[in-house]
């Protein structure tokens, strides 16, 4: 298990998926998000974390909105930032970011914790990322919203379509799949 004590956050992250939060028990987390798909159960894993405050989101690992799925929303957004707000000001000494696989929403709501007070240290959010979690493909429509509502001109996006491209060089194998899934336009996105 990464977690990175980061010059962008006062506060030690880490990042995984379900299977790995039952390994951040004793670890000292004080604070966790948890973006979980919206029909998902609860993990059992938090029941067993002692003085743990978490935030919960629900919404599907989508770029594109299809019926049937609760695609990543600025009003979802905005309710990331205003946490990343709370965050601030509050008493945190470790945070814990999961999702499902902690490859897709967590990097990217990390990625977004670590520049939201950071204009211009956009490229250093997503190397932090990747040392975290060395195989990560954050959410570009997540990323997306917050640099639109952080005003980052695109910085954000760039930085992230970087990383993209640095995951399809490192790791083919991981990323060839997303050539030919819904997340396509991703892979070219950062294959240009």
């Amino acid at each position: 298990m990464v977690s990175v004590t980061s010059p962008l956050l006062p506060y030690r992250l880490s990042i995984c998926g379900l299977d790995e939060i039952a390994g951040f028990s004793r670890q000292g987390v004080t604070h966790a998000v948890s973006l979980l798909d919206p029909d998902w159960p609860d993990p059992e894993s938090f029941s067993s974390f002692s003085g743990c405050r978490r935030m919960v989101f629900r919404f599907h690992d989508v770029i594109d909105e299809d019926e049937g799925t609760v695609a990543p929303a600025t009003d979802i957004l905005r309710a990331i930032l205003e946490h990343g707000r709370e965050l601030r000001g509050a008493r945190v000494g470790h945070l814990l970011v999961h999702c499902h696989a902690g490859v897709s929403r967590s990097t990217a709501t990390a990625a977004i914790l670590l520049t939201q007070f950071n204009p211009g240290r956009e490229r250093d959010a997503f190397a932090e990322i990747a040392r975290l979690r060395p195989w990560s493909w954050p959410n570009s429509r997540m990323v997306a919203l917050a640099d639109e509502l952080l005003g980052r001109g695109g910085r954000l996006v760039d930085a992230m379509r970087s990383h993209h491209a640095r995951m399809i060089e490192d790791w083919p194998d991981l990323a060839a799949p997303l050539r030919e899934g819904k997340r396509a336009r991703e892979f070219l996105s950062a294959a240009r």
